[in-house]
C-alpha cells in the first residue's frame, strides 16, 4: 500500500472490508496459530524521561524494585513448565542490569538458557527451542552483542512514533535517530527484531501513523507491537485523552496487509481499554498474544499505565489463555 492509500483507509467510515482482507492474509500467511509469549517484568528502575510512561525516572510515587537473579530464573522455570516457549525479559532502562555492557543482564539470560527442559520433547523427539526476548531499552552495540552471545534471540524496541518532532516532545532524553540506529544494530546482530508504535498520541496525525507502518518495512522488522496511548497518572501527559481502540485495530490491519509476514501481537494496552477488543483484534490480523508471569507482588509497581492488577497463577493463566484462543477457532502454540 502507498502512504496515501493507508491514510485513505484509516479515514473509511466502514472499515470492515479492510479487516476481512487483513484476516484473509493472516490466515493465508500465518495460518490459525496464535503464538503465546510470557513476560517477566524484572525491574522498574529506569533512567529515561519518557513523558507517557508511569515508571519514568522523574516519577517519585513509584515503588522501585529489582527482582533477584534467582527469582527471575525461578519465574522463567515456572513459565517453561506451563508450556511457554518464549520468555520476554522486560524492564526499564536500569543501569544496574544494563551497565558495563550489560554484564548482569547477560547473567540472567545465561541462567535461563541453562535451565533444564521442563516440558516434554516435541513429537519428533527434538527438544523444544526456547526463545529469550529482550525488552530492556536502547543499549550500545557491544551490550547487544553480549546478550546475543549469552543466548538472547529476539529484541523488542518500539519506535513509538515515526514523527521526529513528536518523538522529541515525548522523549526529552533521546532522539528518533538514536532509536532507529539501535534498531538497525539489533537487526545487524541477527536478532528477530521487533518495533511498534502507539496510536492516539497527543499531536499524532494519520499521516504519521502511515509513516509508522512504512518504517516497520524500512527497518525489516519481524514483529510489531501496536497499542493505544493510555494516559498515566504522575506523568506530564496525565489527563490527555486515551487513544482509540478502533484506530489501533485499523493500524494493526494495515500492518498485516502491508507486511504479511509480520508477527503482530494483541497488545496488553488494547485489552486494558476494552477487554473485548483483545479478542476482536485476532480478526484484524493479529497472531500473537503475551501474558504477564511477573510475580503478583511486583505487578502494581510496574505501572507503565493504569491497569487492573490480577494475581499471577502461571499454570492456570496459561490454561485459561489457551481456552480463550481455542474458543476463537485458533490454535495456541
Amino acid at each position: 500500500m502507498t502512504k496515501q492509500e493507508m491514510i485513505d483507509a484509516l479515514m473509511l467510515e466502514d472499515f470492515s472490508p479492510v479487516y476481512h482482507e487483513a484476516d484473509r492474509i493472516r490466515k493465508e500467511v500465518k495460518g490459525d496459530d496464535v503464538f503465546v509469549r510470557s513476560i517477566i517484568e524484572f525491574s522498574n528502575y529506569c533512567n529515561r524521561q519518557c513523558k507517557y510512561c508511569g515508571i519514568n525516572c522523574f516519577n517519585q510515587n513509584v515503588k522501585r524494585y529489582r527482582m533477584p537473579l534467582s527469582e527471575i530464573v525461578d519465574t522463567a522455570a515456572q513459565a517453561i513448565a506451563a508450556g511457554y516457549r518464549t520468555i520476554v525479559l522486560q524492564s526499564g532502562e536500569d543501569p544496574y542490569f544494563n551497565g558495563d555492557n550489560a554484564k548482569r543482564l547477560g547473567e540472567v539470560v545465561s541462567a535461563i538458557r541453562a535451565l533444564p527442559t521442563a516440558y516434554e520433547p516435541e513429537p519428533d523427539g527434538s527438544k523444544p527451542i526456547l526463545d529469550i526476548t529482550m525488552s530492556t531499552g536502547e543499549l550500545p552495540y557491544e551490550a547487544l552483542a553480549h546478550l546475543r552471545e549469552c543466548g538472547a534471540t529476539r529484541y523488542l524496541l518500539r519506535h513509538e512514533t515515526s514523527d521526529p518532532e513528536l518523538y522529541a516532545f515525548l522523549h526529552p532524553c533521546g532522539t528518533l535517530e538514536e532509536r532507529i540506529s539501535c534498531l538497525r544494530n539489533i537487526k545487524k546482530l541477527g536478532y528477530a527484531t521487533g518495533s511498534g508504535f502507539m496510536v492516539g498520541l497527543p499531536g499524532q496525525t494519520l499521516s504519521s501513523i502511515a509513516d509508522d507502518v512504512i518504517l516497520l518495512e524500512t527497518l525489516e522488522c519481524d514483529m510489531a507491537g501496536i497499542g493505544p496511548f493510555i494516559s498515566s497518572p504522575d506523568t506530564p501527559l496525565e489527563g490527555y485523552p486515551n487513544g482509540e481502540t478502533e484506530l489501533t485495530k485499523r493500524a494493526v490491519a494495515l500492518c498485516r496487509i502491508h507486511r504479511p509476514e509480520l508477527n503482530l501481537p494483541v497488545t496488553t494496552a488494547l485489552g486494558v481499554l476494552n477487554p473485548k477488543e483483545r479478542e476482536d483484534a485476532f480478526s484484524c490480523g493479529a497472531n500473537v498474544i503475551m501474558k504477564k508471569v511477573t510475580p503478583t507482588k511486583y505487578k502494581e509497581a510496574y505501572s507503565i499505565y493504569p491497569s487492573t492488577i490480577e494475581e499471577t497463577r502461571i499454570m492456570e493463566d496459561r490454561q485459561n489463555l489457551d481456552k480463550m484462543i481455542r474458543s476463537l477457532g485458533r490454535r495456541p502454540v
